[in-house]
């Protein structure tokens, strides 16, 4: 397999290189969130430094390494307000991986999508049938390139994913609240609730999205199962051993949803899949990376946390 991954450098995508030792793997990344250190070292990865939009390097690329499969997770989510950079990354960017994947003959492409297209839901969990009602730029851009995917002749799976919970992982609430309470800041909990997955469940799924042939369309790649603000900040404190006073509990920020828990049915049914690890062998697991890490910078696509990041 010689697989390209567009926003190689982000966390999951990191993960996922290090999860497939015997692939030839290119990483295009600008280095906006991804880090550089993430995928250096590594004798079966190459490293282009650039944007998914940029048509010419896009076109040299494709044309020198020859992919047979892509992972298109790179996109745009850093600064809520610069509209132009999230349609140029989530739209042109994955208008350009479309047109070359097939120009290519790529045997599949895997687009990262989020599952903030729902908007506010009317059901939980959300199937892959509910309406799309984005609400944010990120969101809008990132489902109007969805819908660019059947546009193109290759073999493509759009994976609406919920919070993948990897090594690494520097976005959300847990390193969120991991790093406030070692520096001994306040924290807040929004009402939101969430959907998270463990990252060695999000890679058996991802083994079988890669398999020549498997099922394509899309999907929700979810637990199923939601989980507060507060669950997250209770067990964070308690696995450090912090027994201050309770942050107070707030409303979403305008710009967020407050419950987004997705049904990941359909995955189980066409894939034969199941998640099988715990929330809370899931959050032993992270914690204890960040114990011996720690947490660096820390991204968000809603305006309320980067405020108080």
């Amino acid at each position: 397999m010689r697989l390209l991954i567009t926003g190689g450098a982000g966390c999951l995508s990191a993960n996922i290189i290090n999860a497939l030792p015997d692939a030839e793997i290119l990483v295009i990344d600008n280095f906006a969130t991804g880090s550089r250190e993430a995928v250096t070292g590594y004798d079966n990865v190459c490293l282009v430094e650039g944007s998914v939009a940029d048509n010419a390097l896009m076109d040299k690329t494709f044309a020198d390494f020859a992919p047979t499969h892509v992972i298109h997770a790179a996109a745009s989510y850093k600064n809520p307000d610069d509209w132009q950079e999230d349609i140029s990354t989530n739209m042109a960017g994955t208008a350009n991986v479309v047109k070359l994947c097939q120009n290519a003959d790529v045997k599949r492409l895997v687009y990262f999508q989020t599952v903030l297209c729902y908007g506010v839901p009317r059901q939980t969990p959300i199937p892959e049938t509910h309406p799309l009602a984005p609400i944010t730029s990120y969101s809008i851009t990132k489902t109007a390139a969805e819908r660019m995917l059947p546009l193109g002749r290759t073999p493509w799976v759009s994976l609406r994913l919920a919070s993948v919970v990897a090594p690494g992982l520097a976005i959300g609430p847990i390193p969120t609240f991991y790093k406030r309470i070692k520096e001994n800041r306040a924290c807040f909990c929004s009402n939101a609730e969430r959907d998270f997955l463990d990252f060695d469940d999000f890679m058996r799924f991802m083994r079988l999205c890669l398999e020549e042939g498997a099922p394509t369309g899309i999907y929700n790649v979810s637990s199923g199962r939601g989980h507060s603000m507060r669950q997250i900040y209770d067990q964070v404190a308690e696995y450090l051993g912090h027994d201050g006073p309770k942050p107070p509990t707030v409303p979403c920020g305008a710009d967020d949803i407050p419950v987004v828990v997705p049904d990941p049915a359909l995955a189980s049914s066409a894939f034969g899949w199941q998640p099988q690890v715990s929330f809370q062998a899931m959050m032993a697991k992270i914690l204890q990376w960040y114990d011996a890490r720690g947490v660096g910078a820390i991204f968000s696509h809603l305006k309320h946390e980067q405020a108080n990041a």
